[in-house]
């Protein structure tokens, strides 16, 4: 269970002392799927940045399984908006990096476990490859293999699928929430869109404008369902979001 208890995060200039993130609560189970969606600036990234071990200064406490959350202890899996891929690596040696970073190992499971997702993502012949040989939808493909190569503690994504057109986004969507349901871990993620947050968030954490506050947390019946949008629910679920960001920006 990850449990986020009062975070507060400021940041300090020659002038003046600005909030980021104001009294942040709230708690995710093992296999909670979290989407994070607000104002432009309210803090989102922010708050990624903390639960990566990025910032360390911070009021408050972040607790994964009753433990203070320490990235040198757990594992934190990050996929970011470029896909986070080393140009002057193979596929193969960047969904390997992970553990040469950590000085573990690869055994012979590992690499098999390897071969079998990226067969499953269509993306097995491309072992070899470097990042500039590949499309951004095989970018995201490789980053996600990796990704659940490590079994993470804990999983982070920045906008994950934002940079890939839109057919391709929602195949990228679809392959990844196959792999996470197999594989279900704590996981964040910001997502500028109330879809995106509606398909894939089973919780959705709507924040105010900055000082970024939660306004709400919703238990999405829609997570996982790919005719989201032809649900019953779906409009009335959309527009309520919409209105709370709305809200959240003119607080």
């Amino acid at each position: 269970m990850m449990q986020i208890k009062d975070v507060s995060v400021f940041y300090e200039s020659k002038k003046e002392k600005v909030e980021a993130l104001r009294h942040i609560s709230f708690k995710a189970e093992n296999d909670d799927i979290c989407a994070i969606i607000g104002p432009s600036g309210c803090g989102k990234t922010t708050l990624l940045n903390v639960l990566s071990g990025i910032i360390k200064n911070y009021e408050g406490k972040v607790l994964l399984n009753a433990e203070e959350l320490n990235p040198h202890i757990h594992k934190i899996g990050f996929i970011p908006q470029n896909f986070g891929l080393l140009p002057w690596k193979t596929v193969k040696k960047n969904c390997l990096l992970p553990f040469k970073i950590r000085g573990e190992i690869v055994e012979k499971e590992t690499v098999e476990k390897m071969d079998l997702m990226m067969k499953r993502l269509n993306i097995n012949e491309f072992q070899n490859r470097f990042p500039s040989e590949l499309s951004g939808g095989q970018k995201q493909r490789v980053s996600i293999v990796r990704t659940f190569l490590m079994k993470p503690d804990l999983l982070l994504m920045d906008e994950a699928f934002s940079a890939l057109d839109a057919i391709i986004r929602e195949e990228a969507q679809e392959l990844f929430l196959e792999i996470w349901n197999e594989n279900k871990m704590t996981t964040f993620f910001v997502t500028h869109s109330i879809d995106e947050a509606l398909y894939m968030g089973k919780k959705i954490i709507v924040m105010s404008n900055t000082p970024g506050e939660i306004i709400e947390v919703i238990d999405n019946n829609l997570f996982n369902n790919k005719n989201y949008k032809i649900d019953k629910d779906y409009s009335k679920l959309f527009s309520h979001i919409k209105n709370l960001i709305r809200r959240g920006w003119n607080k």
